[in-house]
């Protein structure tokens, strides 16, 4: 079997400038994705899907291929990150290039790592699954959370407050960003993505910091410097 990495790594992120190039204890943050994706030792093709040339540079300096840019389609803010891997995968296909899975790994997740991949890898073969979604445990149970109204008014949470021990309460989880593996089925000169099966893969909250603000970035690099 053939398996490709996609890392998705758009220039022009809005809330931290150059997020995904952003360096994080001394290294751009992208690296840290490539470097677990090399050290799982798992994938055919490891290849960054970016639309800067600057960033392109980057990723083949820690081991990645950038064989093209992503296209004006899926550059701007509406294109979605499957669009991309589908994008990619199909000019693989015209290449001649085939895979068997695809794993998307956002390189906002700069503490997962190549024992993660693995890890997610093996539940997606024990359990014969076609989709595999890693997520964590939520930090509170749902029962705590509202909706404020405009008015900031807690009568309609009060009456629909749970006041239990939190562990009486179910665990709840949410997906983490870090780790998608994917079938792909390819016929008739076509590629397609398999997203139904699909099973979660519990991984730990310490390696779930998902960097969109820069506190959850600020939080990484603290983390990093313990290696957690």
């Amino acid at each position: 079997m053939r398996h490709i990495a996609i890392i998705t790594a758009r220039s022009g992120s809005k809330g931290i400038i150059n997020k995904n190039i952003k360096k994080i204890n001394g290294k751009p943050m992208m690296a840290y994705t490539i470097e677990a994706a090399l050290q799982s030792r798992l994938f055919d093709r490891i290849m960054v899907s970016t639309d800067s040339e600057e960033y392109a540079d980057i990723a083949i300096e820690y081991g990645a291929e950038v064989p093209f840019l992503r296209s004006n389609e899926t550059s701007g803010d509406s294109a979605g990150s499957w669009d991309v891997v589908q994008e990619v995968l199909d000019k693989y296909y015209s290449m001649g290039d085939y895979f068997d899975t695809v794993c998307l790994l956002q390189p906002t997740s700069p503490l997962r790592t190549g024992a993660d991949i693995i890890a997610a890898y093996d539940y997606f073969n024990k359990i014969g699954a076609e989709a595999v979604t890693s997520v964590c445990e939520c930090d509170h149970p749902a029962e705590y959370m509202m909706v404020l109204p405009k008015n900031n008014s807690l009568k309609e949470y009060r009456k629909h407050e749970v006041d239990v021990p939190r562990q009486m309460l179910p665990t709840y989880y949410r997906i983490n960003g870090a780790i998608y593996v994917r079938s792909i089925k390819n016929y008739n000169k076509k590629v397609e993505i398999v997203f139904d099966d699909e099973y979660a893969f519990i991984m730990d909250k310490m390696k779930s910091v998902d960097i969109d603000t820069i506190e959850d970035f600020e939080y990484a690099e603290y983390l990093l410097n313990k290696k957690v």
